[in-house]
């Protein structure tokens, strides 16, 4: 039995938590946040506590909390050579204080507190100082369903790097989506089924590999009517961007266009 203490009450902290709580081979000590009024409704599940003099013994202590507030969380604790890790995707496992044996338990997926989450979806990558520490944070994941990936600070700020390219900037692309097919009285959920089939081909191709479009195929008259359609110059401008950064990619010849420009 893992015996877990989490500090923070944010979207993290929260699926972390549920998995925990419903893992045969980990206890949950204590909840910590400053506020303890977020975490009043799992009173009787778990206990909440505002005052890090009041933490108790654990195997591993989680802070979840922004990545701002992790290195000034961590001097704060009173305890020394205990395991302390963020779940952060850019902090340096140094950030942390030294006080304290140091590791990293960051899970690779996005989080919302009212979508449920199945963990053995979730990749979590592994960091930490000591290798018996390294064991235990291997040992913790697999008690969630997750696969563990033990990578360097590096190695992880560039997972979370790419991470933003394929959640967050893809998700905007929705966003803009969603407005193009709003303005037009065009329902959206029309685009999911090609949503989804997207998500799906690059399970088993490479993104450069799955790529289809007016760009990749120079298509001059298509890429124009669409900038032509499209009635905001800041999605003009992304339209271009990526286009021409599709181009690029796959070696597409926009010589003559550009070369008429220069002229």
């Amino acid at each position: 039995m893992i015996s877990v203490v989490i500090l923070g009450a944010g979207n993290v902290a929260t699926h972390l938590f549920n998995a925990f709580d419903n893992a045969d081979a980990i206890f949950v000590n204590q909840w910590f946040n400053r506020s303890i009024s977020r975490l009043r409704s799992y009173k009787n599940k778990v206990e909440i506590i505002d005052d890090v003099s009041q933490l108790k013994d654990a195997d591993v202590y989680i802070i979840a909390v922004s990545d701002d507030a992790i290195a000034n969380l961590s001097k704060q604790l009173l305890f020394e050579n205990r395991l302390v890790v963020h779940t952060s995707g850019t902090v340096n496992i140094h950030d942390l204080d030294k006080k304290n044996r140091r590791g990293v338990f960051y899970p690779l997926q996005t989080f919302s507190k009212s979508a449920a989450l199945n963990f053995a979806d979730v990749p979590i990558c592994i960091e930490a100082i000591d290798k018996a520490d390294l064991k235990t944070l291997k040992a913790l994941a697999k008690a969630i369903g997750s696969k563990s990936h033990k990578v360097n600070t590096e190695q992880r700020k560039a997972l979370h790097l790419a991470a933003v390219f394929v959640n967050n900037f893809t998700n905007q692309l929705y966003r803009v989506a969603h407005e193009i097919t709003e303005g037009e009285g065009v329902e959206f959920d029309i685009l999911k089924p090609l949503i989804l089939e997207t998500a799906k081909k690059v399970q088993n191709l490479s993104p450069y590999m799955a790529q289809t479009g007016p760009a990749k195929r120079n298509d001059k008259k298509t890429i124009k009517k669409h900038i032509e359609l499209l009635k905001k110059e800041q999605h003009k401008a992304i339209y271009e961007l990526l286009t021409a950064n599709i181009q690029q990619t796959h070696g597409v010849s926009t010589g003559a266009t550009a070369q008429s420009k220069k002229k």
